[in-house]
């Protein structure tokens, strides 16, 4: 477990927070965090998280030490966090994890996740965890160093259309061809981004399958973003585009958080638990079947039709530009095919 110091803070008061290992998951826990930090300004914040989200609160107020964990077999990855934490008093335990460390430290207060029978969005889950309501929507936060990298990575010009052509699984992932017929009917001169850039997004092990939504953009208009930074600086990379469309992904999250209007397209995955957070985000979704079993992911994000999908990324994108919708945007929701949904 590397520990990342982040700047020190002056007070006695002192907050553990243990969220997740998956990126997706700990951006969503995101507005607690920083709900916490604004109602004590003054406390000494240390953050558990898995290593690739670690970088997301190195900037975040309070935050003084970040411990990444190194997956260990049985349980394992635990115990340099507890080493790392028992010789504190600490004031408040935030556990979204209900691991075994929160239960080992003293602690004048514990807030420990339970589950509940009660389906309902991951960030109204980890509010009622500590009680918040409404629960705070997540955040990134944006340091100079992490902006200054994300102009150079995405330098003024055109605007940017991202995409997010990946998942950690390939069954949620959209066909990368409709990808790239998105992209050229957003871009094109009549479309709502006319002579836009195009940014495509993944992680580094994941390039051979972006590859085939990169390589037949023009070369001129495209930005590979492909492992070329960590999830903070992605973010900011986000926040300088004008518009996100991806799968259900620890990115379609950071683009949200970052303030995109983002679309997420979903197959067998959960939207009512999983969709992008906030006003500015939508979702389609393929049908799920009343009865029988659930058709396979890749058979799923199959039946997510192209032109579904592009009428309501338009759709998002006039509704928060505020520019009316003509009749013929309303009708056609691909024969119904696919579920569209507005955001939270």
């Amino acid at each position: 477990m590397a520990l990342i110091q982040c700047r020190p803070i002056g007070s006695r008061l002192r907050i553990l927070f243990i969220t997740w290992t998956r990126l997706g998951d700990a951006v969503l826990s995101t507005g607690l965090l920083d709900h916490l930090a604004h109602r004590e300004p003054q406390a000494r914040i240390t953050v558990v998280c898995g290593a690739l989200p670690a970088p997301l609160f190195r900037a975040a107020p309070g935050v003084e030490r970040v411990l990444p964990l190194a997956k260990a077999r049985l349980g394992g990855h635990w115990i340099a966090p507890w080493r790392a934490c028992v010789g504190t008093a600490w004031d408040l335990v935030v556990d979204l994890r209900d691991t075994p460390v929160s239960r080992l430290l003293r602690a004048r207060r514990r807030h420990v996740w339970r589950r509940s029978r009660r389906p309902q969005h991951k960030v109204a889950e980890v509010a009622a965890v500590a009680g918040v309501d409404p629960p705070p929507a997540p955040r990134l936060w944006l340091d100079p160093p992490t902006l200054a990298a994300a102009e150079r990575l995405v330098p003024p010009g055109a605007p940017v259309l991202a995409l997010g052509p990946t998942a950690n699984w390939r069954g949620k992932e959209w066909p990368a061809e409709r990808f790239v017929a998105l992209a050229r009917r957003l871009c094109d001169a009549d479309g709502i981004l006319p002579g836009a850039r195009i940014a495509v997004f993944a992680a580094a092990p994941e390039r051979e399958r972006a590859a085939g939504v990169l390589a037949p953009l023009p070369p001129d208009r495209r930005i590979d973003l492909i492992g070329r930074a960590d999830p903070l600086t992605i973010g900011a990379c986000l926040s300088r585009c004008a518009l996100y469309v991806g799968n259900d992904s620890g990115l379609m999250h950071i683009a949200a958080a970052a303030g995109v209007p983002t679309l997420g397209l979903f197959g067998p995955g959960y939207p009512h638990i999983y969709r992008p957070w906030g006003d500015h985000t939508a979702v389609v979704a393929a049908p799920w079947p009343e009865r029988g079993p659930r058709p396979k992911g890749p058979v799923m994000m199959a039946q997510v039709e192209l032109q579904t999908v592009a009428v309501a990324a338009e759709q998002l994108w006039r509704r928060l530009q505020g520019v009316a919708r003509g009749p013929d945007q309303e009708a056609d929701q691909g024969e119904g095919r696919s579920r569209q949904h507005e955001g939270d």
